[in-house]
């Protein structure tokens, strides 16, 4: 029978390698926050408790992170690892299960993951507590985990404490754990400083517990989940990492990716089957594209719904609110901004529709655009079905454009167009026979002259 579960993350450290103003956690992959990716795994697994320790910065957090129905337990001042799960045995109060301790600058353990941790917590071993442990492609300074072939962990060492026979191991510390919350505390209370940085180490309860003749158990993980950035160029190699599963996964469901190496998903883009999706294409949060759609070169798209068979691009810009119907086209140089296309509808070409309803079949000619700022609010532009836009037009909301209106290239439109009208807003043309070639002769003495 599964106990109830806990998870205690920690972000109280200053992340000084980042060189800013935002707390590191709060850094985005995938467009979204590192630490909400790993709050979605845990949640994943049904956590009844989370409890965020912050420190630095901690007002961003607890903005950032309000709603989610988050405990808070603060570490002032930041004394290792091991203070600082200490510090949420308060917001643990009368909690009786199993907790997970976890870093929010480790974003990416997989919900199976902890499950094999907390597994193997309740085990035939029946170890006092569950390490992760990884072997990177360069172990560095990570901690070293010395475990025998039965996976009996004897103890971890930090880096800087260890012998050179201990930085030889190339199993690391992801300095996350599966324990009980009964052995916990106790453990976490009899940890000291004495090593070279004087901090209270999380990884001293495996000693301590090998010392009362209770072992740990080790779970081996992938590096790529267990690894967590640091610094700005650790950040990108974490990116770059994460867009490259994202790329497979869609591909083994069915999208089409020209380049792969050029698209960039968010964490959320949803594709359907049978979409291509050409070189250098950019998905902010938001996006959902049904079956069948093109998505043309050098494309942004956000917070963006497409229908089955559309086709958008190259070079258009979807921004958030924009819905497009079955078959619709969004060209070259478009942009949209809270805009719905109806199906079959086309602006092919160089216009911003913003705030407006596009109706099906309707066609938007190049140039057009949505005159929806009056520099105060925003309004609306309703184009009808069918309807034809003529090029270089502006609409200027609120305005409607009856179905099967055609607008006259060049007009800008100030007042409502009744369906299957003709409107024509624009000066009256006039010329003047043998004009032009008047003026070059004059200009041309004057420039002699002169």
């Amino acid at each position: 029978m599964s106990r109830p579960l806990a998870a205690i993350i920690l972000a109280a450290g200053k992340g000084t390698r980042m060189k800013s103003d935002l707390h590191k956690v709060l850094h985005p992959i995938a467009g979204r926050p590192m630490i909400e990716h790993l709050l979605d795994s845990v949640e994943a697994l049904g956590a009844e408790r989370v409890v965020v320790v912050v420190g630095d910065r901690r007002e961003q957090l607890e903005k950032a992170l309000a709603g989610r129905g988050i405990d808070f337990a603060v570490q002032e001042p930041q004394l290792g690892t091991g203070h600082a799960v200490l510090q949420a045995k308060e917001a643990l109060a009368g909690f009786d299960g199993d907790v997970l301790l976890l870093s929010g600058d480790v974003p990416f353990i997989r919900p199976v993951t902890m499950r094999a941790m907390l597994d193997a917590l309740h085990g035939s071993a029946a170890p006092a507590a569950v390490v992760l442990g990884f072997r990177p492609p360069d172990a560095g300074a990570y901690g070293r985990v010395v475990a025998g072939a039965d996976g009996r962990v004897a103890r971890i060492v930090e880096h800087k404490d260890a012998s050179e026979e201990e930085r030889a191991i190339g199993l690391c510390n992801s300095n996350l754990f599966a324990i009980r919350s009964e052995d916990l505390w106790p453990l976490l209370e009899r940890v000291g400083n004495d090593n070279m940085q004087h901090e209270y180490y999380l990884p001293d309860i495996v000693g301590i517990a090998t010392a009362d003749g209770r072992a740990s158990s080790l779970i081996e993980g992938e590096a790529a989940e267990s690894i967590g950035p640091n610094s700005r160029s650790e950040f990108a190699l974490a990116e770059a990492a994460w867009q490259a599963r994202r790329r497979a996964e869609a591909m083994a469901e069915g999208a089409t990716l020209i380049a792969p190496e050029t698209i960039w998903f968010a964490f959320d883009t949803k594709l359907g089957r049978d979409v291509t999706i050409e070189p250098n294409v950019f998905f902010g949060p938001g996006v959902s594209i049904a079956d069948g759609v093109r998505i043309r070169a050098f494309s942004h798209i956000e917070g963006a719904t497409i229908a089955s068979g559309a086709e958008i691009g190259p070079y258009a810009r979807l921004r958030p609110g924009t819905v497009i119907g079955e078959r619709a086209k969004v060209g070259n140089f478009v942009e949209t901004k809270k805009a719905k296309l109806g199906a079959g509808a086309k602006a092919n070409h160089l216009s911003y529709l913003g705030d407006a309803e596009v109706g099906a079949g309707a066609n938007v000619g190049a140039g057009t655009i949505t005159c929806n700022y009056d520099g105060y609010f925003k309004y609306g532009t309703v184009i009808g079905e069918n309807a034809f836009i003529g090029s270089n037009s502006a609409l200027v909301a609120p305005v409607s454009i009856g179905a099967g209106a055609i607008v006259g290239a060049g007009s800008v439109v100030t007042r409502d167009v009744e369906a299957d009208s003709l409107a024509l807003a624009r000066g009256v043309q006039e010329v003047k026979p043998g004009w032009a070639a008047r003026f070059r002769a004059a200009m041309t003495a004057k420039k002699k002259a002169g």
